[in-house]
């Protein structure tokens, strides 16, 4: 699944990029058009029982432009703004794609505050120094699952934050609990094979 992130001049605040493709990812799956007998049925599916893979690309002017006209959901919060696009192999992009970096995408870490009360939380390992690229692939890996933990039918507002190395070690002990969501990494990119990159609470 491409994401493709609207990194304009001057970018929008990590946290908030993050929150938009973890939302977007969630929403393409959850969409009328990825339900049975939907026309987007056949591919989510498809994508959905192998090895889910995603891969986050920037985007900025027409070329921001032209990824809306592809098949897909655009989510904003707050200036930011992130397009899941429908899934397919990774070597059969739609030029618009392919053309768009991947390497290279990131933005300085801001200080959101705590997460707002009642909302689930994407917690981001800190320890890891990610992209924004790569967190933004990580943290639609972890709506997507916490949305199937808990049989989610509709978008939550994902609060996205990172969590210090003492959090960190509480928030696994809950993963292996079961009281929370954890998406450990395939390994393909940044992080080593079966990396916890992020763990999700509910709100």
């Amino acid at each position: 699944m491409p994401v493709v992130l609207r990194l304009e001049r001057p970018p929008p605040l990590r946290t908030s990029v993050l929150e938009a493709a973890a939302r977007a990812a969630l929403a393409l799956c959850l969409d009328p058009r990825a339900e049975p007998g939907g026309e987007w049925h056949e591919d989510v599916a498809t994508w959905v029982d192998a090895r889910i893979r995603k891969i986050a690309r920037r985007a900025r002017g027409a070329h921001w432009a032209a990824v809306q006209e592809l098949p897909g959901v655009t989510v904003a919060v707050g200036a930011a703004q992130a397009r899941a696009l429908l899934p397919g192999p990774v070597d059969d992009v739609p030029k618009v794609v392919s053309r768009l970096q991947i390497g290279g995408t990131d933005l300085p870490d801001d200080q959101p505050g705590p997460p707002p009360s009642g909302v689930p939380v994407i917690w981001v390992n800190g320890a890891l120094s990610m992209t924004v690229g790569k967190a933004a692939a990580q943290v639609g890996h972890a709506s997507m699952l916490d949305a199937a933990a808990r049989g989610l039918t509709a978008v939550p507002p994902y609060a996205v934050r990172t969590a210090a190395p003492a959090a960190w070690a509480r928030l696994c002990d809950a993963a292996d609990r079961g009281e929370a969501v954890a998406v450990r990494d395939a390994g393909f990119t940044e992080v080593a094979p079966g990396t916890i990159t992020t763990i999700t609470t509910p709100g």
